[in-house]
């Protein structure tokens, strides 16, 4: 199948290194009005003005944006269970101890998730990475996390990769072992370490790692042991720090290589300049300060030190519930100091580097032809307005998969 996108404001990503770091992430590399040819599903040809050619189904975008496919490289959206009633008490001021008492908080979601079928789950994951699509993500990570028990754990997988299969996009599963720690088991961590990693590991090799270090969860030294573990296995790591409290992660995470640091609301700026200035993909998760506490991850002054910033949705049933990586973009914009510019590619070229889906990110010949059509005929609308439906159109893999029945003015 061959698609010519005609006349469009191309934003192609496709000038500079990848990641983008410092004054590089503003580059959006944009072609003012130009064409797409995708052969199949990948991008044949990007010019000015293509000639159509035979066979070729044609898609006017009439001076709109297109841009690549965002990429949501940190989300919780395998679960099962809701925590309306949950956020609904915390609304009327209970407080968040008395929610826990009663049952509720994260082992809320872990319980309906263990009470779940894999079929389930998988099912349940498909919907969300639809909406997903549909809002323009194309590419999203998945972690499990909600088990806590080496057959719920690999259960979660299992449904990720289920869904992942059909699914239109690309799902890139993470086996979050290091989440919350489960208040019923002894010796839960040293088992997590001996027991479950080594069934992930047996039926899900190379798998990246995740793991939660915050107080009431896991601690730094139980990160890196797991992580230690990981790494003897063949396994990358990612890790959850600073959330509320600066707990000493990041230098930790530096030691031992992790691909990335996520949240960094709580990051001492002598840990966010240490990790700019390493390999490690810093994360900001601004729908959590919306939704929870208004606390924001200064990436402003981690993209001043030269670090390789993305941006993310978190998407989960208590702290992040939040499916569009375009209200991410514009909540980055306003509360973590991005410009609009560098918050494209903090939501395509840099987080598709960091999840290895190095195919994609940019629109350039040889590229996955994995594409969103704004209704936008400039970028920087995207973070200026919120709340709505910026996408006309999302081609991935070189299909057109979803479409806005109306026209822009």
């Amino acid at each position: 199948m061959r698609l010519l996108i005609r006349a469009a404001r191309i934003l192609t990503l496709a000038q500079g290194p990848r990641p983008r770091r410092g004054t590089d992430l503003a580059r959006l590399g944009v072609i003012p009005l130009g064409d797409v040819l995708i052969d199949g599903e990948a991008i044949a040809q990007v010019a000015p003005c293509i000639e159509p050619t035979g066979g070729a189904a044609l898609l006017e975008a009439d001076g709109r944006v297109l841009m690549p496919g965002f990429v949501d490289c940190h989300t919780h959206a395998c679960f099962a269970g809701s925590r309306l009633d949950e956020w609904e008490r915390k609304r009327r001021g209970v407080p968040y101890l008395e929610i826990l008492k009663a049952g509720g908080g994260i082992m809320s979601t872990v319980r309906a998730t263990r009470a779940a079928s894999a079929e389930d789950l998988a099912s349940l994951l498909v919907k969300r990475l639809e909406l997903m699509l549909r809002a323009g993500t194309t590419s999203a990570e998945v972690k499990s996390g909600y088990g806590l028990t080496t057959p719920d754990e690999l259960k979660m997988l299992r449904a990720i990769k289920d869904a992942g299969a059909l699914w239109d996009g690309t799902v890139a599963p993470t086996a979050l072992l290091g989440h919350a720690i489960d208040p019923d088991r002894a010796g839960f961590v040293e088992g997590v370490i001996e027991q479950t990693l080594h069934e992930v590991s047996e039926e899900f090799p190379g798998i990246t790692l995740d793991a939660y270090c915050e107080n009431g969860a896991w601690t730094v030294e139980q990160c890196v042991a797991l992580f230690d573990a990981a790494r003897s296995r063949g396994h990358p790591a990612r890790v959850h720090a600073d959330q509320f409290t600066s707990t000493g992660m990041i230098p930790a995470a530096l030691r031992i290589g992790a691909r990335s640091v996520d949240h960094l609301e709580a990051s001492s700026d002598e840990d966010l300049t240490a990790l700019a200035r390493s390999t490690t993909f810093g994360v900001g998760l601004p729908a959590c300060g919306f939704h929870l506490d208004g606390r924001y991850a200064n990436l402003r002054g981690f993209v001043d030190h030269g670090g390789a910033a993305c941006i993310a949705s978190n998407f989960n049933p208590g702290s992040a519930p939040c499916l569009s990586m375009a209200m991410i973009v514009a909540l980055a914009v306003r509360h973590c100091g991005l410009s609009p510019e560098e918050a494209i590619a903090a939501a395509t070229v840099n987080p598709a580097t960091l999840l290895g889906l190095v195919d994609r990110g940019t629109i350039a010949p040889g590229q996955r032809a994995d594409l969103v059509l704004l209704r936008h005929r400039d970028e920087r609308l995207l973070a200026f307005e919120f709340g709505d439906a910026p996408v006309d159109a999302v081609i991935c893999g070189g299909r057109v998969v979803h479409a806005s029945p109306t026209r822009p003015s």
